[in-house]
């Protein structure tokens, strides 16, 4: 396993859309076992691969219940609302309240490329919601209801 070097806010591989990945070999073994370190290095909750440089859609993730990783992730549910200060790795020293669904039941795939679906709520909820964000190229900054002032104060 290798740490991995965060990418940071400005950088144009956050803003973009990741590709399906299609294959589950030993490559995609090394890089999710690198990401893990990487996350808990950072002393983080999450890390997508846009946020390593890597454009495909993969993430891991752990609350304080054990790693999880997923390849091709979908939200196919969600319900109810929370609103919670969020942070972001790639964004280091902000903190904003961000509105999120308090429960998702998520589909996504395994390292081996096995299906399978995984329910949560709060804080698991919230984590995989901003995760899958960054697949699509969206950061929870894009969430913060007070966008436009930050903005004009010079705020990212």
């Amino acid at each position: 396993m290798a740490l991995r070097n965060i990418v940071k806010l400005g950088d144009d591989v956050l803003r973009k859309t990741c590709r399906t990945q299609l294959t589950f070999d030993e490559r995609l073994h090394q890089i999710l076992d690198d990401m893990a370190e990487t996350m808990y290095h950072a002393d983080g909750v999450g890390l997508a691969a846009p946020q390593i440089g890597i454009l495909r859609r993969y993430c891991v993730i752990d609350v304080g219940d054990g790693l999880i990783e997923l390849i091709n992730p979908v939200i196919e549910k969600r319900s109810g609302e929370q609103t919670g200060d969020e942070g972001c790795l790639s964004i280091p020293g902000r903190f904003d309240p961000v509105t999120r669904p308090m429960k998702v039941t998520v589909r996504a795939q395994d390292r081996n490329g096995k299906t399978f679906t995984l329910k949560a709520e709060e804080l698991k909820a919230r984590a995989l919601c901003h995760e899958i964000d960054h697949l699509d190229g969206v950061l929870f900054i894009d969430h913060v209801k007070n966008r436009e002032n930050d903005l004009r104060k010079g705020r990212p």
